[in-house]
């Protein structure tokens, strides 16, 4: 098969695992895992109170979502970048696999 063909069945694959997800559970509340974790925090013990505080409190819930996005492109590319290179060398030396 040819390479092409891999990668656009890989991206339908990938928007189908997407999209999945939203349109069968239609009433389903997609919630962060730090919310969650608070909230049953705060059941167990009313009075806790965090060690710390957010050094950088963003300022809405977009720039706390682009932030996140962000951070996720950028090591994607750096754990791509890493693959990428430990595949070239494996091929540059001669050794096929």
């Amino acid at each position: 098969m040819k390479l092409w063909k891999k990668n656009v069945i890989l991206i339908l694959v990938v928007v189908i695992l997407l999209a999945a997800p939203p349109l069968l559970m239609k009433n389903a509340e997609f919630a962060g895992a730090d919310g969650l974790a608070e909230e049953q925090i705060l059941q167990i013990n009313p009075d806790y109170e965090p060690w710390f505080n957010s050094l950088l409190e963003p300022a809405s819930g977009e720039i706390e979502s682009l932030l996140f996005a962000l951070q996720a492109a950028v090591g994607a590319g750096l754990v791509g970048f890493v693959l990428g290179r430990l595949t070239g060398r494996k091929t540059d030396s001669g050794i096929e696999g």
